[in-house]
């Protein structure tokens, strides 16, 4: 299960999962065309996909996904917590029902939706939390909303880790940096300073990120929990 799948990381990641001999759901809160095109890619895998409409910043919702995807493909062995919203702007812009907003989709849905799939997954499962490469380093103001909601992330990831290693259940996190997508496009206004920020120079892709959440997906990585990954072209460096 990836939620936020129809686009950008989401996708590529679902994708990967999929060529790795997964059978993927995917949820969405308004791209619901996109989500049906990652579906019929995955389906020409040769594996069975699935979409889903699931509103992060609902409770009930961002839990409820998790018992639709056991229905739907008979079980869950991976879940990547995909699904958040940007949040950047001056410290004084933001209004008290702003904060609550991010934090919902960004914190509140990640812990509910892993809660949910831990109950319902398997020995030997895999949660694995997009995160961001602001958690490791602020280039600027304007990211404090931000990286207060993601910078939780890596807190519930390493208590995750402890809580379910017992299960052999493994928790990780992976930090992007600058990568091309919709939403931030490499040939975007602001794309040049940011690239500018990394040690490679240069924006990183989609599937760059979805290659290591395939290997923390993997049997190969069953030794690996409670850890950071940066994807992000030096960007921390």
């Amino acid at each position: 299960m990836v939620t936020g799948g129809s686009r950008g990381i989401g996708a590529a990641t679902a994708l990967r999962l999929a060529r790795e001999g997964a059978d993927v759901a995917v949820t969405y809160v308004q791209g619901g065309q996109a989500a049906e095109d990652v579906v019929r890619s995955i389906e020409a895998l040769g594996r069975r996909g699935v979409a889903l409409r699931a509103d992060a910043a609902d409770a009930g919702e961002a839990a409820a996904a998790v018992d639709r995807t056991v229905e739907a493909l008979g079980g869950l062995d991976v879940l990547v917590n995909n699904a958040g919203v940007g949040a950047l702007g001056p410290l004084d812009s933001w209004k008290p029902e702003d904060v609550d907003r991010v934090l919902a989709v960004n914190v509140r849905a990640v812990f509910l939706t892993s809660q949910a799939a831990a109950a319902r997954m398997r020995r030997g499962g895999r949660i694995v939390t997009i995160g961001t490469c602001m958690t490791q380093r602020v280039p600027g103001p304007g990211g404090t909303l931000y990286a207060t909601s993601k910078s939780a992330l890596t807190g519930l990831t390493k208590a995750l880790a402890r809580e379910l290693g017992d299960r052999g259940i493994t928790a990780n996190i992976v930090h992007p940096g600058p990568v091309d997508t919709d939403m931030n496009p490499a040939d975007g206004p602001h794309a040049a300073g940011q690239a500018a920020l990394t040690a490679l120079g240069r924006f990183g892709s989609a599937e760059e990120v979805a290659s290591v959440v395939a290997y923390l997906a993997a049997p190969e990585a069953g030794y690996v929990t409670g850890a950071e990954f940066a994807v992000d072209g030096g960007f921390a460096a």
